[in-house]
């Protein structure tokens, strides 16, 4: 009987069923990055594979396990190796990271127990699970394949699948929807499409392989009016790869195209048939990529413009992907043996970041490192007996289009995640599971090879026992799998948040340690904890610090919490230290609004005094700044300026000493400053800005003034300088030449909050004339621009100059509603709210009494007195 040709058993036609909506699974749950669809996923996976099975058994067949499952296997097995507690002397001998890590942070906190090699076990659970699941889709796979039909059937429903989710993406772009069908809105990114695929590269990577599967299942049917359908899902799909805006996935989905082209024109060349030309399909792939590209150019040619223009070649790529890579070497060179554990990286990186970044890197966006480091050695030669077999398979002579344009889309998406994680998640990995099993399905001849060895077979009854027993296991390993890190840091953040017993706290954080030995967040919640309680949890949280810089050492918070700790315990100059290594470890805001209020002497502010650029001059300006402060200040510069001289530093530090001089009234010592700068930096803008604030200073208004305009007319496109000079034309009570100045910058301005400055400034000077009705107008067109609490509450002010009370009301309600629950301001702006109310209801009641005066008024007079009308005479 002819292959494909038999009676394909009812439990086959159900594993069919089971895999289609595995490949229909992926892309619905919001591209396999949901946390449900791992039960889905082993539920279908595992029905998928003992229905084959059973099909297999009614049909009469001997199940075969291609080379290309062998990766599959060796990934289960390596998972479970890294599961198995280890006691501490072998730990030490497999992974020394692990067993340091064991030592220098759990031993400390009583978590003396055998420890697995790997550092999140709940997260290698959630792998094994996976990577189980993978497998036997791949087996049922290759199993229902065999038959022609069921294979043509699953293809197409992968690439219908890929059209339907572009075709999604399309018409949220049509309607203007920029939330998941105006329900779900993406938090953490703003793909450029919108679908059920939050990451544009994993959407691009998808389609790329639905698109290259639909065109050569356009190619393989006969008569050609049947491949229209699939032509049509082949442009929408790659359509879609170029709205996604990848750049990476549409290098690769180009390259897949062209690499299919490629071999078809090879293969035909290879055919001798002289009377068929050999580009025929190889330029009907060309032909379909160029009106791909062509639709792609025409939906977006503006974006796809602005994006082609932010890469700088290899330079840009460089900055980008491959910047985080040496760092994530030296990480997977630390495990050898048997890697960090699959699924860990997001916890154990942190240990061997060298370089500040406020990104999580969740993966190494490149498949070889991700290997490498969460597998070790092991893992690389999976990988390379992973690129054998597709060789292998590759270089047989009997595939037709449709196998051909499986193994391009494979090796475009494999390429692809060189520089992407898209075949971490489900929705790429099952596909290409689904795509790759019918492409190794057992050929004709295979079969008959089969009758005569056993190699590569696997009995039915065994094979049916290996797949309830996986589908056992899977299931079993989601439950540890279902404990995530998020959610124990979202529990014990929300426990030291509502301020719970700090034993009740310290319990519950070390059960969740215990659980993910290697999340640095846990223990910095434990040492906020402790330091909350004073100096009594000071030791405490300075021994959650150091385990936290343990796992992340350049945990910029952890710094910070150590400061408060030694603050507590009287150790100010290495709090103060502190406070700076959180500085440069990130917490660009620390000095300022915590450190530098805290510092008391010039002592404390020379050890938070950071040797960063810039910094010294900042922290100046915001000493100067608070009048209580500007004494100690002006001390500390006397010390700074001898220590940045020679740095550019210098010449801001005499600049602000010279502003904190005139904010002190010391005019003789501003001036001298002043001329200090001078001479130190003669053209610079700043030094004229400076030198017409002391000349303002010294009551040289008009010069002042003067110097600013010439210097407006030497730097036209300055919008901050044109500002500056309005603000002291109206102090000087020149508002229409102030307007005259804004109205000079206008065609300069770049942003929306540089025209709310502008519309601010003019409400401003029409206020100073009287003119309330037109300042309120300008105040209006700034809440439009950008809306927040002072935009409201300016307009409010005015509203009740023009004793419009009803209307500032309502102002200030919108202007709180806005602010911040714990703003002080909020009960003086409640008040003022109230104020307003009762004015307005005076008001209408000083109204209303005017009306009933008046009514009374036209009841007494005499019913015969003449009507007076304004109407002109007739």
């Amino acid at each position: 009987m002819a292959p494909g040709s038999h009676r394909v058993s009812r439990y086959t036609v159900y594993a069919e069923v089971a895999l289609a909506a595995l490949v229909v699974l992926g892309p619905v749950a919001l591209g396999g990055a949901a946390h449900q669809v791992a039960w889905p996923l082993g539920v279908l996976s595992g029905a998928a594979a003992v229905l084959a099975f059973v099909g297999a058994r009614r049909q009469g067949e001997t199940p075969r396990v291609p080379l290309l499952a062998a990766p599959l296997v060796g990934a289960v097995v390596l998972c479970a190796l890294q599961l198995v507690p280890l006691p501490p002397g072998l730990l030490a001998w497999v992974s020394p990271e692990a067993a340091a890590l064991r030592e220098d942070v759990l031993v400390p906190l009583g978590l003396t127990g055998w420890r697995p090699v790997s550092l999140e076990p709940s997260a290698t659970w959630r792998e094994l699970a996976k990577h189980m699941a993978y497998l036997l889709t791949f087996v049922a796979a290759v199993q229902v394949c065999r038959a022609r039909e069921s294979r043509q059937r699953l293809l197409s429903v992968l690439a219908f699948t890929g059209a339907a989710v572009a075709a999604v993406g399309l018409g949220h772009a049509l309607f203007g929807v920029e939330t998941l069908f105006g329900l779900r809105a993406y938090v953490h990114a703003r793909p450029p499409l919108v679908t059920p695929f939050g990451n544009p590269n994993h959407l691009a990577g998808f389609l790329g392989l639905c698109a290259t599967v639909a065109v050569g299942l356009a190619l393989s049917k006969q008569p050609r009016a049947r491949a229209w359908p699939f032509a049509m899902a082949a442009l929408v799909s790659g359509a879609g790869v170029l709205l996604s805006l990848s750049r990476a996935g549409i290098v690769f989905f180009v390259f897949g195209q062209v690499l299919l082209a490629a071999w078809l024109m090879k293969q035909r060349r290879e055919a001798r048939t002289p009377a068929r030309p050999a580009w025929g399909r190889g330029a009907a792939v060309l032909l379909g990529l160029l009106a791909t590209l062509s639709v792609g150019a025409y939906l977006a040619a503006d974006q796809l413009w602005a994006e082609a223009r932010t890469v700088d070649g290899v330079e840009s790529l460089r900055r980008g992907k491959m910047e985080p890579w040496p760092m994530m070497a030296r990480a997977a060179r630390a495990f050898p043996v048997l890697g960090m554990g699959r699924g860990a990286f997001e916890a154990a990186f942190p240990r061997y970041q060298t370089e500040p970044n406020p990104n999580t890197f969740t993966h190494p966006e490149n498949a070889v490192l991700q290997v490498a480091a969460e597998w070790g050695v092991p893992g690389l030669l999976l990988l390379g007996l992973g690129v054998w077999a597709f060789v292998k398979r590759v270089r047989r002579e009997d595939h037709g289009p449709v196998e051909l344009a499986v193994l391009s889309g494979v090796a475009a998406l494999a390429l692809h995640n060189l520089f992407d994680f898209s075949l971490e998640l489900p929705a790429c990995a099952v596909a290409v599971a689904v795509v790759l099993g019918a492409v190794a399905r057992p050929r004709e001849a295979e079969r008959m090879a089969a009758r005569r060895t056993t190699m590569g077979t696997l009995p039915v009854r065994p094979a049916l026992a290996m797949a309830a027993g996986l589908t056992v296991v899977m299931l079993v390993a989601l439950v540890p799998g279902q404990r995530r890190m998020a959610d124990a840091e979202a529990l014990l953040a929300e426990r030291v948040a509502a301020r719970a017993p700090g034993a009740e706290v310290r319990a519950l954080g070390l059960q969740l340690i215990d659980v993910h030995p290697a999340d640095y967040l846990l223990h910095r919640l434990m040492a906020m904890a402790s330091v909350s309680n004073g100096a009594e949890g000071a030791k405490d949280a300075l021994s959650f610090v150091n385990h936290t810089l343990y796992l992340r050492p350049l945990d910029a918070p952890a710094h910070r919490v150590a400061a408060r700790a030694l603050l507590h315990l009287g150790r100010r100059e290495q709090a103060f230290l502190e406070y700076r290594l959180a500085h440069e470890a990130g917490d660009t805001r620390v000095l300022i609004s915590e450190a530098m209020p805290r510092a008391r002497t010039v002592e404390e502010l020379k050890t938070l005094t950071s040797e960063a650029p810039g910094q010294g001059a900042e922290l100046a300006e915001a000493l100067l700044a608070n009048p209580s402060r500007r004494a100690l200040g002006l001390e500390w510069l006397v010390w700074a300026r001898e220590h940045f001289e020679g740095r550019p530093e210098a010449t801001a530090l005499w600049m602000q000493e010279a502003r904190g001089r005139l904010a002190q009234g010391e005019l003789p010592a501003a001036e001298a400053a002043c001329a200090e700068v001078e001479r130190r930096a003669p053209d610079a803008l700043a030094t004229h800005l400076l030198r017409a604030e002391v000349w303002r200073a010294q009551g040289r208004r008009a010069e002042a003034l003067q110097s600013m305009e010439a210097l407006v007319k030497r730097f036209p496109h300055d919008v901050e300088l044109a500002f500056t000079l309005a603000t002291r034309q109206q102090e000087d009570g020149l508002t229409r030449r102030s307007r005259d100045t804004l109205a000079a910058v206008m065609p300069y301005l770049t942003d929306l909050r540089q025209r709310a400055r502008l519309l601010s400034l003019e409400a401003d000077s029409f206020e100073k004339e009287g003119l309330l009705a037109r300042a309120l107008e300008q105040r209006r067109s700034v809440v439009g621009l950008l809306p927040g609490p002072e935009s409201h509450f300016a307009v409010a002010r005015l509203q009740e100059l023009l004793s419009r009370y009803d209307a500032a009301s309502r102002s200030v309600h919108e202007g709180l509603r806005l602010m911040p629950l714990d703003d002080a301001r909020r009960a003086e702006g409640e008040a003022w709210a109230a104020r307003l109310e009762e004015r307005e209801r005076a008001l209408q009641d000083a109204h209303k009494k005017v009306l009933l005066e008046d009514a009374k008024g036209q009841e007494l007079e005499p019913p015969g007195s003449p009507a007076v009308s304004d109407a002109p005479p007739p």
